[in-house]
C-alpha cells in the first residue's frame, strides 16, 4: 500500500450497528492508518423508507465511542462533501443515463418475488442465488429512448459465457460465473433511488477510494460491481473482504440482533477496549 491509499467507512442508516460492523470498520480505520492514508466516512442514506436520520446520527456517536475516527465526513471537513448518498442523486443519474446509452441495462417489471418463484423449479439448487430468466430479458436497445428512470426497476444485463476474477487483499484469488452464480441484477428501482450496487461503485469511484474494505458477504456483489465498473469505462479499487461475525448459534450477525448492538453494549457498561480485544472479536481473522 502507497500513501495515496483512500479507504471508507460506509454504514447504512437503518438500525443500531452491531459488533460485526464494528470490526469491519475497525479494520478499515488500521488499514487507512497502517498505509499512512484517508479514511472517509459516508452515510448510505438513499433508502428514504428505511433509513433514518437517528439511526445515521446513532452510528457516527456509536462508532466514536468504540474508538474508530475518520479523516473525512459528516463530522468532518474534507473535499469530497457532500458525504450522504441522499446528496449525490445527480452522480447515479449520469449513470444511470451513461449505462442506458451503452444497452447495459434495460427497464423490467418483475418484482424480487417474480424471480424467486421462476427459480423454484424442480432442478434448481437451493442455496444458490435466483437467477433472473434469460427468457425474461427484452430486446437489445430496450429502454434507451427514456428520458429517466421513471417508476420502474432497471437490471444489468449480464454477460453470456463469462468469469469474474479478482485478486482479494485478504482471500486471494476469486471467481465467479456469470448467470450461474448470478444473473441480471438492479441497477436502478422503481420507487426512484439507485440499487446499491451501483450507488458504492459511482461514490468510491467519485471519492478516489483505492481499497473497500467489507464483509465476506458481499463478495458477490463484488462481481457484480467489477461488471458496472467496466460498463462505466472506471477503474475499480482493491477488496478486502474481512471474516463474518457469527453469534453463539453460528448465524452471521445482524441488526435484529439487538443485544449485540453497539448501543446497547454500551449501555451494559461494556468496554470498548475489552470488546476490541475479546477472542471472538478476532476469530476467524486471517492477516
Amino acid at each position: 500500500m502507497s500513501p495515496s491509499y483512500c479507504g471508507r467507512i460506509a454504514p447504512t442508516p437503518t438500525g443500531y450497528l452491531h459488533l460485526g460492523h464494528a470490526r469491519t470498520f475497525w479494520i478499515a480505520m488500521e488499514r487507512a492508518r497502517e498505509a499512512g492514508g484517508t479514511l472517509i466516512y459516508r452515510d448510505e442514506d438513499i433508502d428514504p423508507q428505511r433509513c433514518l436520520p437517528e439511526y445515521a446520527q446513532s452510528a457516527i456517536d456509536d462508532l466514536r465511542w468504540f474508538g474508530c475516527d475518520w479523516d473525512e465526513g459528516p463530522d468532518v471537513n474534507g473535499p469530497h462533501a457532500p458525504y450522504r448518498q441522499s446528496q449525490r442523486m445527480d452522480r447515479f443519474l449520469q449513470a444511470w443515463e451513461h449505462l442506458k446509452k451503452g444497452g447495459y441495462i434495460y427497464p423490467c417489471d418483475k418484482s424480487r418475488k417474480d424471480v424467486s418463484r421462476a427459480a423454484q423449479a424442480p432442478h434448481a439448487d437451493d442455496d444458490a442465488e435466483p437467477i433472473y430468466p434469460e427468457s425474461w430479458r427484452p430486446a437489445l436497445g430496450a429502454g434507451r429512448t427514456a428520458k429517466e428512470p421513471g417508476a420502474t426497476n432497471w437490471r444489468f444485463r449480464v454477460p453470456n459465457d463469462r468469469e469474474i476474477i479478482f485478486d482479494d487483499v485478504r482471500l486471494g484469488p476469486c471467481e465467479f460465473e456469470c448467470l450461474r452464480d448470478f444473473g441480471d441484477f438492479l441497477v436502478w428501482r422503481k420507487d426512484g433511488v439507485p440499487a446499491y450496487e451501483l450507488a458504492v461503485v459511482v461514490d468510491d469511484n467519485a471519492m478516489g477510494i483505492t481499497e473497500v474494505v467489507r464483509g465476506e458477504d458481499l463478495l458477490i456483489s463484488t462481481a457484480r460491481q467489477l461488471l458496472i465498473y467496466e460498463a462505466l469505462g472506471l477503474t475499480p479499487p482493491q477488496f478486502y473482504h474481512t471474516p463474518l461475525m457469527c453469534d453463539s448459534s453460528g448465524l452471521r450477525l445482524a441488526k435484529r440482533h439487538r443485544s449485540l448492538s453497539l448501543r446497547e453494549l454500551r449501555e451494559a457498561g461494556h468496554s470498548p477496549e475489552a470488546l476490541r480485544h475479546s477472542d471472538d472479536w478476532w476469530s476467524g481473522l486471517e492477516d
